[in-house]
Parts: C-alpha cells; sequence; structure tokens
C-alpha cells in the first residue's frame, strides 16, 4: 500500500513539474520582446509578419539590381521628408531611424558606393557616424559597451538637410509564381550640405539600412501623397511597397561597378540610356507570354482605327497643300514622296530623250538610219 501511493505521489510531482516547464516555454516563445521604441513592443512574431522573404537564387530566373535616387521635392517623395520635427502627425522617416539607431534598435551598415555588404564587418559605430556628421549626441540610461544607446535632441538631428535618399531596388523573376517582383532591399539617407562660402551643396550618404529591419515601425507611421485629401491612407510601409515613390536611375549593378553618368558623359545618352533601363524593366513581364487570340484581334483593330484617324486628318486644304510642298501628316508625306520619285523619272527620261537627238545632230534620225535611206534613193 505504502508503495502504491509512493508511486502515486512520484507521478503527480512528475506531472506537475512538466506542466510547469510547459507554461515557462510557452510564455517565452509569445512574450519574448524583440525591440522597443517609445512603449511599443515588437516581439519576433511581429518582426516575421512585416519581413519580406528574400527568395533564394534556386527560384529566380532573372534578377536585376537598380539604384534610384529619390529627390525628396519632387512627386510624391515629399511624404519622406515632411513634417520636419515630430509634431502630432508624426515623424519623418530619417527622425525614425535615427532614434531607432541610438536606441540600438536596428543596424547600419557603410556606404560602399555600389559595393554594399550587409555583413556584421561592415556595421557602422554609430557613435562614429554621428561624430562624422557633426550630429551632437549624449550616452543614454542603461547603455553599455556591448549595447551603447544615446541621446539626440530633436533640434540636433539633421532632418532638413536630407533632401534625397538613394534606394536599392531588386527586380526579380520568380519561378514559382511566374511573375516579376519589385521589392526595395535597402535605403540610404542623403545629406545635402553647404560650405561656409555658400554654393551648391555637396551631397554625403550617411549609410544603408535594410528596409526589412525598419518595416515594422515605419509601418505604424501613415503619411498623405496627396494635397488635395489630407487624410493618411498610406504607411510609410505602403509607399515603399506599392512603389509610390518617384526615383531616377542612376547605376544598376554590374562588373566595372560604374554609375550611369560615368558610362553616359553626355546628358542626351545618359538620359536615353536611363529611359531604356526603365523601359526593359516595364515591358519584361509582358514579353514573357504569347498573346492571345483576343489581344492580337484588339491590337489589330487599334493599328486599323489609327490608320483611319491619320487619313480622316487629310482634309481639302491639305491636300491643296501636297502640291505645294507643305505636308504636314503622314498621308501628305507619302503623297510627296510619291510626287517627286515622278518627277525624278521623268527628268531622268527627259535626259535620255536629250542625249539621243544630241548624236542625231539635231534630227530625229541617226546617222545609220540616214545612211541607209540614202542608199535606197540611188
Amino acid at each position: 500500500m505504502k508503495t502504491l501511493k509512493f508511486i502515486a505521489a512520484l507521478l503527480l510531482v512528475a506531472l506537475a513539474t512538466s506542466t510547469a516547464g510547459a507554461q515557462v516555454v510557452k510564455k517565452d516563445g509569445n512574450e519574448r520582446k524583440k525591440k522597443e521604441e517609445g512603449g511599443v513592443t515588437i516581439t519576433d512574431r511581429q518582426q516575421a509578419f512585416y519581413e519580406v522573404k528574400t527568395p533564394s537564387d534556386a527560384d529566380l530566373q532573372w534578377m536585376k539590381v537598380v539604384y534610384r535616387q529619390l529627390d525628396l521635392t519632387k512627386g510624391k517623395n515629399p511624404a519622406l521628408y515632411y513634417p520636419e520635427e515630430p509634431n502630432e502627425d508624426g515623424q519623418s522617416l530619417f527622425f525614425i531611424i535615427m532614434r531607432l539607431l541610438a536606441n540600438d534598435q536596428i543596424t547600419a551598415y557603410e556606404y560602399l558606393d555600389g559595393r554594399e555588404m550587409f555583413t556584421d564587418e561592415y556595421k557602422i559605430k554609430v557613435a562614429e557616424m554621428l561624430d562624422r556628421f557633426h550630429v551632437m549626441f549624449t550616452e543614454a540610461k542603461g547603455s553599455s559597451e556591448k549595447h551603447p544607446k544615446y541621446e539626440i535632441e530633436d533640434a540636433d538631428i539633421p532632418g532638413n538637410e536630407v533632401l534625397s535618399y538613394y534606394i536599392i531596388e531588386r527586380w526579380e523573376f520568380d519561378t514559382r509564381s511566374n511573375q516579376m517582383k519589385t521589392r526595395v532591399e535597402a535605403l540610404c539617407p542623403v545629406l545635402h550640405r553647404t560650405d561656409e562660402f555658400g554654393g551648391e551643396a555637396i551631397k554625403y550618404p550617411m549609410f544603408w539600412v535594410k528596409l526589412n529591419d525598419i518595416r515594422p515601425y515605419i509601418a505604424n507611421q501613415y503619411v498623405f501623397t496627396d494635397d488635395d485629401n489630407n487624410l493618411s491612407r498610406f504607411s510609410l510601409d505602403d509607399f515603399f511597397k506599392l512603389g509610390m515613390y518617384d526615383g531616377e536611375i542612376y547605376k544598376t549593378k554590374n562588373l566595372r561597378n560604374l554609375s550611369l553618368r560615368q558610362q553616359y558623359p553626355e546628358d542626351i545618352a545618359y538620359k536615353n540610356a536611363q529611359d531604356s533601363i526603365e523601359n526593359r524593366l516595364q515591358a519584361f513581364n509582358k514579353d514573357l507570354w504569347v498573346p492571345s487570340r483576343e489581344e492580337l484581334q484588339a491590337r489589330a483593330k487599334a493599328v486599323k482605327d489609327k490608320d483611319a484617324e491619320e487619313g480622316d486628318e487629310v482634309s481639302d486644304d491639305e491636300e491643296n497643300k501636297e502640291e505645294k510642298g507643305e505636308l504636314t501628316t503622314v498621308r501628305g508625306a507619302k503623297t510627296k514622296e510619291k510626287v517627286k520619285k515622278e518627277r525624278q523619272r521623268e527628268n531622268r527620261i527627259k535626259q535620255r530623250k536629250a542625249k539621243i537627238k544630241s548624236r542625231s545632230g539635231g534630227g530625229g534620225s541617226s546617222t545609220a538610219v540616214k545612211s541607209v535611206r540614202n542608199r535606197k534613193k540611188k
């Protein structure tokens, strides 16, 4: 009897221990803190939810890396710049990034001008970066050598000087979905500073931050992108995910690590290269598929309608202009070319007749014909 009681007690103790251990594990998995900002807790689950998974090379059939410059004074890009200082509407993208770096919540990487490496070797030290760009700071409470933290006053953050961003944009054709997908991999704030003598501002790229690292925080910052509608309908995360930014291509990844300006120094060639790359990227997904019968019929009908419209543009007045060489429409241009060829043909015929006449001494027959006639008379 005592033996049975002892065994039952052991079983109860073992069951209680296993239950407590399971509860501890469950609590640790769900409650573990990832990052904190202003009282907002970011867990591992939230981080994984916002993170865009990078496809493996085995799933990719084609990929192109494009570098763009976002001018914060053009298009919808001012949504990244305003408000210049934090207020009731929120804070700008640069303020968010600087706060996260100061609190040791994200990692920044060195700007290497086309040779970016997002590895531990190229992580920047925040204090050195702040010193380099003359940003005032002090050590914050709880700072340690392993996890340094800093306090920066709003007035000392040079948000008004960050007038552009560089972004790394990846165009990837995924074989799993058979679609071209575009994602922003990283962004770099660029300071525009003038020296003490004034003049044109000099650009100072500061550092790279991976968009996946800041995505959980910028997803909570809503902005409005239209002056006519002051309702904040999109977050900063949506701004990049939906490609709402306006940016010109200044570089594509290449073996020699040359920018487009270095490859095409002339302005016209530089602009043509930008347009060519943009058009190829936009048309890539369309060129993957053979058009259906309905699409081919629609294209043929569109061409036919266009030709009919161009034909109707030639009025009676324009037909009169065709005779004078004052042609502006496509049909008139073709008529002018036809008239020109006819005149050239007539001129060649006249030249041949003139040569024949000159050889015959002004008469209508040649010398050989005259000699034959004289023999017949005799």
